[in-house]
Formats: structure tokens, sequence, C-alpha cells
């Protein structure tokens, strides 16, 4: 399966759009009879109009009462076609404050100049960015005003799979446009380093759709459209929505400070395969391996050590490392944490303060750790050989496992054993290791000593650089 990539990491088969991702140029308004649109006034649908007692869902109760809170964004930026008709990008947005302040995807209005919202009134208005958030793909718009109608915030965690879902937005420019469709799958995680878990639906949403609300049934906002699966950029069955509570804590951050941090922990980690599981002693591939702590880090200060496996998090427990990336984005720069890791066998608890990293650079700190952090060649976590040791087993030089996974436990290294060459090169250090595994080809003899004996394995190394 071809795995294509989005903000830097593999997805689905297939190409996942950002739904704002086309450039209308020169395109004539499109909209259907919009000087007969007229301002709704607004009340709650019944519960009786919303499930219709079992019937097919009556979607006209929340299009009449939330529609007219859903706008249509155009995002100009220097250089675009100044003629007749839309010369940006356009997409959808949606009024979560009666002063005018407005949800969307950050890839609506990046990079632009200008920025145009449109009720469906017809009233225009134009909107200062108040802060904007990549990682998350969220900003924030201010339209001048008061009075404004306003969505209902639901909450995502009360869905369920099967749920009936309302998107409204500007698909192709065409405003209003009101689409149905159930939930497909929650969760969904699209990028190793994504701290998002979207919400997947099989609601038709398409290009100009993105930063559009998407409604439960009980007419409240529960996601954020942003992206699509697609082979041609147009709709194919599955949509995704950003969950709205992920939303509102990066808004709430904006609105406060005008920017965005991120909890951040400081360490680099990688997943366990069944490899690694068993070296490690668990009776199944989760938790999150740690690669690499940073200096001066959260982590450090708190005593997480490389090798360690992050199986919680204030006492959640931690299957990957994105499902801790999505926990740490959970929490608040500055709040304490209870990090539970697995050493040597033994369980402990470890407390710590997470720190902040500013969303000026645009990615999440877990994710640029992650990346930063190649896949080992070799697999191993290891340390200097200790003078004693060396003249305990009778070596000159070597380096001590702490802990193998997978290309060396494959071939059949373990902790405790002793790195004494390579390729028929003498190891001396932990550097030299390093060094010596990054220049070798496919393949590499590691010859080891083990309880006073040498042995020699022949290890398939991963066509990256070693940790």
């Amino acid at each position: 399966m071809n795995i294509n990539k989005y903000r830097g990491r593999g997805l689905i088969a297939g190409v996942a759009v950002a739904l704002a991702g086309t450039w209308l140029v020169g395109h004539k308004h499109a909209s259907a009879d919009e000087s007969g649109t007229a301002k709704t006034t607004l009340s709650v649908p019944s519960d009786k109009a919303i499930h219709n007692q079992g019937q097919a869902p009556d979607f006209a109760g929340i299009v009449a009462t939330y529609g007219p809170a859903v706008v249509h964004v155009e995002a100009k930026s220097e250089g675009d076609d100044s003629g007749e008709g839309h010369s940006g990008a356009l997409g959808t947005g949606f009024i979560v404050s009666p002063d005018g302040y407005i949800l969307t995807n950050n890839h609506v209005v990046e990079n632009a100049d200008q920025v145009t919202i449109k009720l469906t009134d017809g009233r225009k208005f134009g909107a200062r960015v108040i802060g904007t958030d990549k990682a998350g793909d969220v900003a924030v718009l201010k339209i001048d005003g008061s009075g404004f109608p306003t969505v209902k915030i639901g909450n995502p965690t009360n869905s369920r799979v099967g749920d009936w879902v309302v998107a409204i937005g500007s698909p192709y420019g065409l405003d209003n446009t009101v689409t149905s469709g159930i939930i497909s799958a929650k969760s969904r995680t699209l990028s190793d380093d994504s701290p998002t878990h979207f919400i997947q639906t099989d609601v038709p949403v398409n290009p100009g759709n993105s930063g559009g609300p998407l409604f439960n049934l009980n007419g409240e906002v529960i996601g954020i459209n942003s992206m699509i699966y697609s082979r041609t950029g147009g709709f194919q069955g599955l949509s995704f929505a950003i969950p709205i509570d992920e939303a509102m804590r990066i808004k709430d951050q904006i609105v406060r400070t005008g920017h965005v941090s991120h909890a951040r922990l400081g360490v680099a980690v990688q997943a366990i395969d069944d490899a690694a599981a068993s070296e490690l002693g668990l009776s199944s591939p989760r938790g999150a391996l740690v690669a690499r702590v940073e200096p001066g880090s959260p982590a450090q200060a708190a005593g997480v050590a490389q090798g360690d496996v992050i199986v919680a998090l204030n006492g959640n427990a931690i299957a990957t490392p994105t499902e801790l990336l999505a926990r740490v984005s959970e929490l608040e720069p500055g709040a304490p944490a209870k990090l539970t890791v697995l050493r040597n066998g033994a369980t402990r608890t470890l407390a710590l303060v997470t720190g902040g990293g500013d969303a000026a650079g645009r990615a999440a700190p877990q994710a640029r750790a992650q990346q930063a952090t190649p896949r080992p060649r070799l697999g191993v976590a290891v340390r200097p050989l200790s003078s004693d040791e060396a003249a305990q087993i009778g070596v000159d030089g070597g380096v001590v496992v702490e802990r193998a996974t997978g290309p060396a436990a494959a071939a059949g290294i373990g902790a405790g054993d002793v790195i004494i060459a390579v390729d028929g090169v003498e190891v001396t250090n932990v550097k030299q290791l390093q060094q010596m595994i990054a220049r070798a080809g496919d393949k590499a003899s590691i010859v080891v000593n083990r309880g006073g004996r040498q042995l020699a394995f022949d290890a398939e190394l991963a066509n990256s650089n070693v940790d």
C-alpha cells in the first residue's frame, strides 16, 4: 500500500487532503439565492424534532437554529488576482461568542493578508487573525460587533460510532451547504507525530468545508471539519474532524495569550514491537520506549532515563507513542504530572512539571523530538564499560548493552552483553560504536562478551542512523 504524507508523517493509502487546499482564481459567486436568506430567530430544536422518534433525523431544526452562526471565510494574500470574483482560499468558520470570535482551520487563513467573513444574512466583515496553531490546525478570528448568533459547543466524548452528524459549510464556494452522515470511527490517528485524534465520518465534505462545524443531533458542535481522504481531491467517503474540545483548548489559550504553548516532557520516544516487548518483559507491545531524554527537560529533572518504558500518564494507560503525545497535548504547560515507567522490570512513578513550547515553531515539541530521533539502526541502549568491569571479564574495551530492541534483539543480543567489536574492529566507547553502526551497510557482525565467552551475531541493520 502506498503511504502518502501529511504534515510530515504517513497516512492511510491515498491522500489526506486539507479541505481548503484549493485556491479558486476568478471564481464567480456560486451561492444559490443568497438574497433570499433571512436571519433566523434562534430556538433550540426539541428532542422530538431532532430524533423524530426513531425515523430519519430532522436536520432542518439544527440548520435553522445554528446555521446562521456558520460563516463563509475568504482569505487573500498579496499577489492574488484582484479581478472579479474569488481569488483566494475559501473555507468555513463558525461563531463561538456573541462578540465575534470565530473558529476555523489554520490552513484556511495561513499566510493570509486579508480575511473576509460573510454571514448567512449577507453581511460582510473584515476579520483579524487573533492567533493560529499549525500543529492543531486551528485558527481564531475576530470580527467587530456584538449580538452575533453562536453555535452550541458539545462534548465529543459522548458521541458514538454510528451516530448521525451534520456538516454545514462552503464547499467549492457554495455557501450554507448542508450534508449529513454518521460517525465512522473515533480517535483516528492519521500521523505518528500529530496529537490530534480525529473523528472520522462519511459526511460528504469537499474543499471549502474546511473549518466548518460538525454537529451532533442535539445541535451541538463536536468537531471542526479539517481533512478528507481522497485520490482525486474530492470527497470519497472518508472525512476527518478535529474534536471540538481539543480546538476549544487551543482557542482559549489564543484568546488569553495571543499564542499557543504546548505542554512537553522533553523525551523522544519510539514504538515497541513484539521483539522489544519480549526483551523488556512485557506481555504485549505497549507503552512508549524512551530513546532520548533532552538535557534540562522536565523529564530529566523527574529522573526519566533512556530505556524506560512510559506505560501511564496521570494514571491513564499509554499504549503507543502517539497516545502519549495526545495525552501530553491535553495538559497545560506548567501542570504537574505523574509518569509511570517500567525500568529493569520494576514499575516506578515519577513526578514532574510539564514544560512549555511556544507555538511560533508551529510544531508540537513532542513531534519535533520524535522526528529528530531516527529509528535506531542496531537498536541498543549502551553505556561505557567501567575499568573494574573490563578487568573482571578480561577485555580492554567495549560498551555494556543495557537494552536491546529491534535488529539487535532479533539477532540475539541482550542486556548485559558487552559489545567488543563491529565488523572486526574493536569498540572502545559509545560514540565510536555509534559512528561504526552509522557507516555500516545493511548488515554488521557484532562480537559480544557474554559471561566470559565471545559470541558473534549477524545483525540486519535498519536504514537509518543509530540513536
